[in-house]
C-alpha cells in the first residue's frame, strides 16, 4: 500500500490532470482550412458532379450540413450543448498510466485521455449531444441511426432523449447478439432497437433472402436506416462517425488534451487512436495535426497513429477512391479509403470498428502520409486489454484496446531503444459491455482474423470514380 505522501501516491497511481468547467472548450476545431492538398468533394452518384449542401440536407440536419461544407476555422459550440457537455462529465481527465509504464519496464511516459466516464460510457456523446440539439431547434421529431457495438447507438438515444426527439436504432446483427445489454440501454433511454439485416426494410428483407444468417455489417445498418428516414415526415438520419460534421464535433477531445498536457508542461511525441470510421482519432489528434501543419514547433515531430483492426483494414488495405457510404448505394459518393460497399466484414467483438470505409477527413490524411496506420490482430487486442485491466484498473472496449495495444508496443520499444518518449492514447470507450467476448477470449481465446485480398476487392468502384 502506497504511503500518504502525495510523491508515493502519484508513483503508484500516475498523474491525473484536470481542467475546470471555464476550460470547457467554446468552439469546434475545423481542420478543413488547415489541410494539404485539397479535400475531394462528395459527388452526386447520377452524374459525378459535386453533391450541393441541399443533398446533404435531405439525410441530415440543415445546421449539420452546413457545417459539413463549412470552411470556417471553428463554429461555435451552442451553450445549451457546451451544458450537456458539462453534465456529461467535460472535460475529461488525463491519466498518466504509471503502473502501466512499471509493468512494462519502459522508459516511456505514456498518458490516456478517459471518454469512458460518462453514462454512455464512450467519447460518442461528443456528436450526438449537438446533433439531437441541432435537431430540436429545426424542429424534427425523431432520428433513425444504425450502430455498430452499440455505443453510438447508446448516445444517441439519450441525447434525443434529451431534446425530446424519438430515436430508431438498427443495430449490426452480430453485435446485436454480443452485446444485448447495449440493446437494453437504448431501450431504457427511449429508442426503439432493430438487429440488422431487419424484415423491417425493403434493402433489409434483401439481404435476408439472399442470406437469412447475415451477420450484417455498418454498411448494412444505415441503409436500413436512411430507407426508414425517407419514408418519415419530419426526421432525419444521424450518422456517428466518417462526415466531416462529425469528426469537428469530436474535437472538444483533442482541445482539452493539448490543454492538459501545455499544464503540465509535456508534449506527446506520438498519439494513439483506433479507427472504424475515424470520428474518435480525429478529435484526439486533428487540434494537435492542426497545429503541425501550421508550423508550431513542439508538435513539429509528433507522430499520429489509428490503429485498425486486421479483420477490417480500410487504411491499410483498402483502396483510396469514391465510394458510397452504405451497401445500398443510396448516399452521396466520398473519396475515402475503403473495401467496397458491398464488403461484409468478419465478426469481431470490436463491432464499432466493422466498417468498409474511412472517413474522407482521415483518408485524405493518411494519402498526404499527414498520418500512419497499422493494423492488429484480435488476440493481439485481448491481451493488451488485459494487461490494461490488470495495471490501470479499467476494463476498456475492444475498440479502445487497439489504441492499447499499439500504445504497448510503442513503450516497449523505448524500453528496447532506450528512448523516452512521451506516448498519448484516447480511452475512447468502456467495456463493461463488452464481458461475453472477453470471457470468451479467457476461457477459450479468440481467433486471429485478416482479409483475403479478393475480399478488399471484392466491390468495384462506381464508373468513373476509381
Amino acid at each position: 500500500m502506497a504511503s500518504g505522501n502525495s510523491e508515493s501516491r502519484e508513483e503508484f497511481m500516475g498523474v491525473k490532470v484536470m481542467l475546470g468547467e471555464d476550460e470547457l472548450p467554446k468552439y469546434y476545431y475545423n481542420i478543413k482550412p488547415d489541410l494539404p492538398g485539397k479535400l475531394a468533394p462528395p459527388l452526386d452518384p447520377r452524374d459525378n458532379s459535386p453533391a450541393p449542401q441541399a443533398a446533404f440536407e435531405a439525410f441530415f440536419t440543415r445546421e449539420g450540413s452546413r457545417q459539413e461544407f463549412s470552411d470556417e476555422p471553428r463554429i461555435a459550440i451552442p451553450e445549451e450543448v457546451r451544458e450537456a457537455y458539462y453534465r456529461f462529465g467535460r472535460p475529461t481527465p488525463l491519466y498518466r498510466a504509471k503502473r502501466l509504464e512499471a509493468y512494462l519496464k519502459t522508459p516511456a511516459k505514456i498518458y490516456y485521455k478517459r471518454e469512458d466516464l460518462n453514462p454512455c460510457g464512450s467519447h460518442k456523446p461528443n456528436t450526438a449531444i449537438p446533433q439531437a440539439y441541432y435537431g430540436m431547434k429545426q424542429g424534427l421529431e425523431a432520428f433513425t441511426t444504425e450502430t455498430g457495438a452499440g455505443q453510438w447507438g447508446t448516445a444517441l438515444a439519450y441525447a434525443t432523449m434529451l431534446f425530446g426527439l424519438k430515436c430508431i436504432v438498427f443495430m449490426v446483427g452480430s453485435s446485436y447478439a454480443q452485446k444485448p445489454y447495449r440493446k437494453t440501454m437504448m431501450n431504457m433511454f427511449g429508442a426503439q432497437v432493430h438487429p440488422s439485416p431487419s424484415d423491417k426494410t425493403q434493402f433489409g428483407r434483401s439481404i435476408l433472402a439472399k442470406d437469412p444468417h447475415s451477420p450484417g455489417s455498418l454498411g448494412i445498418a444505415i441503409s436500413e436506416a436512411i430507407e426508414t428516414r425517407m419514408g418519415m415526415e419530419n426526421a432525419r438520419y444521424s450518422l456517428g462517425s466518417v462526415l466531416n460534421h462529425v469528426l469537428m464535433h469530436q474535437t472538444v477531445i483533442g482541445q482539452e488534451t493539448m490543454l492538459q498536457f501545455e499544464k503540465i508542461g509535456e508534449a506527446p511525441d506520438q498519439l494513439i487512436a483506433c479507427v472504424g470510421g475515424g470520428s474518435n482519432f480525429a478529435g484526439f489528434t486533428f487540434p494537435f495535426i492542426g497545429e503541425k501543419l501550421k508550423g508550431k514547433g513542439e508538435y513539429a515531430e509528433t507522430e499520429f497513429v489509428a490503429v485498425e483492426p486486421e479483420a477490417v483494414p480500410s487504411l491499410t488495405k483498402g483502396e483510396f477512391r469514391y465510394d458510397f457510404g452504405d451497401s445500398a448505394g443510396t448516399t452521396p459518393l466520398l473519396k475515402m479509403h475503403t473495401l467496397g460497399k458491398d464488403n461484409t466484414p468478419p465478426k469481431i467483438y470490436a463491432g464499432g470498428l466493422r466498417y468498409h470505409g474511412m472517413a474522407p477527413l482521415v483518408s485524405h490524411l493518411a494519402a498526404e502520409k499527414v498520418i500512419s496506420a497499422r493494423a492488429v490482430t484480435e488476440p493481439e487486442v485481448f491481451e493488451a486489454a488485459s494487461i490494461f485491466s490488470k495495471t490501470e484498473g479499467i476494463i476498456p472496449a475492444p475498440e479502445s484496446s487497439h489504441a492499447i495495444k499499439a500504445a504497448i508496443d510503442s513503450a516497449l520499444a523505448c524500453r528496447r531503444s532506450g528512448e523516452s518518449k512521451v506516448i498519448a492514447f484516447n480511452l475512447s470507450g468502456h467495456g463493461l459491455l463488452d464481458l461475453g467476448g472477453y470471457d470468451d477470449y479467457l476461457e477459450r481465446g479468440v481467433n486471429a482474423l485478416s482479409v483475403r485480398a479478393q475480399t478488399v476487392a471484392h466491390a468495384r468502384a462506381p464508373k468513373g470514380n476509381r
